[in-house]
């Protein structure tokens, strides 16, 4: 992962304009509650031990200003992102879970270049609390998570599961805002402040 952004670092983002949405099957929920998703993460860590996932950011430019793509599933907000498979590298699994989340049917697997890693996440133990550190008196976390900056290209389309809406929200709008996002996402104008924006190409239709 290229962890070389630094104080100076410039990231382009393009206009909200330049990507089109397109709308395709339901994306099933593998839990449907915070114990079903801990239950299987119980079984799966007796299999295979600690979890590896990825969440990504992508962002755009709408009104100048700098905004992230979330999933919305009624209340609920997310980075788009998943499971990585054991021994995967994260390179191919950020492209494995992007393309099965964003792929048309007819669209060929697309890379999706990882930019930075913004930060980690461990979860100690089977309960919903994550932390930005391993505890000290943990030894065996059961999860461990990324969050990514991705590069887009300056113009795709997306292909959006239809439960979900795929929505740009404008960073300031995530900021200490824990009761809509949650603790994690709150946290990402924090993690993104150390870059500085440009503006990419102006708005342009979209390839289908």
């Amino acid at each position: 992962l290229d962890r070389s952004f630094s104080m100076d670092s410039v990231f382009v983002i393009h206009n909200l304009g330049n990507y089109s949405l397109n709308s395709k099957g339901p994306q099933e929920e593998r839990d449907k509650s915070v114990e079903d998703r801990i239950a299987r993460l119980r079984a799966e860590y007796a299999k295979d031990g600690m979890r590896r996932s990825i969440e990504t950011a992508m962002l755009v430019e709408n009104h100048g200003q700098p905004h992230v793509l979330l999933l919305q599933l009624d209340s609920f907000w997310r980075l788009p992102g998943g499971e990585l498979q054991p021994g995967e590298d994260v390179q191919t699994g950020v492209n494995r879970i992007l393309n099965a989340c964003f792929g048309g049917p007819d669209e060929g697997g697309r890379s999706w270049p990882i930019a930075a890693l913004l930060s980690q996440w461990w979860r100690p133990d089977f309960e919903p609390l994550q932390y930005p550190y391993v505890p000290a008196h943990v030894t065996k976390p059961k999860e461990h998570r990324q969050l990514l900056l991705i590069e887009l290209p300056d113009q795709a389309s997306f292909a959006v599961p239809s439960n979900y809406n795929l929505v740009a929200v404008p960073l300031h709008e995530l900021f200490e805002n824990r009761e809509v996002y949650g603790p994690i996402l709150t946290t990402l104008p924090l993690q993104l402040s150390r870059i500085t924006f440009r503006k990419g190409s102006a708005a342009m239709p979209a390839s289908t």
